[in-house]
């Protein structure tokens, strides 16, 4: 089921193909290091990168009968290499190849990521602005509470998905390191020097104290920085779903020309895509349970991680990729309902502004407690009556006495609460958007 949630370019990342190239680019940087060292000949390394090949299904016909998939690799590529391949992998261990070789291909599905959130950070700021002055209600506990702007949602969005941004960078740096070690760390069949010159021709720093393996707190704060990205677009389609409730109905996800949204009822409109995407994000984070599982293993090194991350990796990166991608779509091309907010606006008959008639009591000589209790009773008042707040409010002789009608009536205009959120939008201004 993974290609029905994931694009070519991520799953090309993962695939058998792909995997073996970075297996062979590894081999030939140690091979280059060797030679630079003066312990293999370098024409015997230009034999190799010449003629150094491999055949996908050939390799899997090896590894049915070897159970092992590096030297089934092994055995394939000296086939095509000939004499020179006494050079190839000297040295070497199978974790060299395959934890560095995998630190490439997490680079490269963390770029794709990244890239993505880049995209996203763009239209979720260039509809911040689009709905700067768009009115509608703040909801606390999922109650009405005060007026914000559509635009203030996307500028909250779009700062979250810049901060997860820069943990998406620094999950990229922690996994962008490779190992030459050997058998258990100590370099053993090796100088130290192929490490560090094999790193640096694939672009990775040598991890400074490996085992067998790359420690996997590495992989676990990759998968970590994937999950958290996800929780984030999970949020926000959830917002969408609730603002798209019957009762709400302030904003809509798109409905395509032909789309059936009920088997039973042609009249629904259900946010099927933003309801998709919480889902994903649920299947995603719970691939960073397993990701922390694999951090423990035994001494050096043992293989029980291995399966693991054969199904973690390429199935986090692919389902984030297509969640941003998905939820980039989806703020693009949302529908939003100006009328519906100005008439939920309305709906709690102005109690809003509770808080400044509070204050503005406050203002005149009251205690916070005795303000506090007045406009509380008025707006429960009004609320169970189904009447205006500022009609209530001027009903109660103690308010009245301190607060003229005329003002009463200013201290309910919604405008007052976004007086400020200006800075806002001068901090989204600088926000970049660019992916590095």
């Amino acid at each position: 089921m993974l290609e029905r949630y994931a694009r070519p370019e991520m799953l090309s990342i993962w695939s058998k193909e792909n995997q073996y190239r970075k297996w062979l680019e590894v081999e030939i940087a140690v091979c280059e290091a060797w030679a630079e060292l003066g312990a293999i000949p370098q024409e015997a390394v230009e034999a190799i990168k010449r003629k150094a090949s491999f055949d996908v299904d050939k390799i899997a016909e090896i590894e049915a009968q070897v159970r092992h998939d590096l030297i089934a690799f092994l055995e394939n590529v000296a086939e095509h290499i000939g004499e020179e391949a006494r050079y190839f992998h000297y040295g070497l261990t199978s974790s060299d190849v395959k934890d560095t070789a995998l630190a490439l291909q997490m680079r490269e599905a963390m770029d794709l990521i990244i890239a993505d959130v880049g995209e996203l950070v763009a239209v979720l700021k260039e509809q911040a602005f689009r709905y700067r002055d768009t009115v509608m209600m703040g909801r606390t506990h999922g109650m009405h509470a005060e007026p914000i702007t559509l635009g203030l949602v996307f500028a909250r969005w779009a700062f979250e998905m810049a901060r997860n941004r820069e943990r998406l960078h620094r999950a990229r740096q922690a996994v962008s390191v490779g190992k030459i070690s050997g058998a258990v760390g100590t370099y053993a069949a090796l100088d130290p020097r192929v490490e560090e010159l094999a790193c640096r021709r694939l672009g990775l720093k040598p991890d400074p104290a490996s085992s067998q393996i790359i420690s996997r707190d590495r992989h676990a704060e990759y998968l970590w920085s994937l999950a958290i990205t996800g929780c984030s677009v999970e949020k926000f389609a959830q917002d969408i779903r609730l603002l798209q409730r019957t009762e709400v109905g302030e904003v809509e996800e798109p409905f395509a020309p032909g789309q059936k949204g009920s088997s039973a009822m042609p009249h629904k409109r259900n946010p099927i895509l933003a309801e998709r995407l919480c889902g994903l994000a649920r299947l995603l984070r719970s691939h960073l349970h397993a990701a922390l599982e694999n951090i423990a293993l035994w001494h050096e090194r043992d293989i029980s991680h291995s399966s693991v991350e054969r199904f973690i990796l390429p199935e986090a990166t692919s389902l984030l990729d297509y969640i941003l991608i998905s939820f980039t779509k989806l703020v693009r091309n949302l529908k939003v309902n100006q009328d519906r907010m100005k008439q939920n606006l309305r709906l709690n008959h102005r109690l809003y502004a509770s808080e400044r008639v509070m204050l503005a009591l406050v203002n005149k000589g009251l205690s916070r407690q005795e303000a506090y209790k007045l406009v509380q009773e008025a707006a429960f008042k009004a609320w169970e009556e189904a009447r205006d707040f500022g009609d209530v409010l001027r009903e109660d002789a103690t308010i009245a006495s301190l607060i003229p009608s005329q003002e009463i009536e200013k201290l309910l205009e919604p405008a007052w609460f976004l007086r400020h959120t200006e800075v806002v939008f001068q901090r989204l201004d600088k926000l970049s958007t660019a992916s590095g």
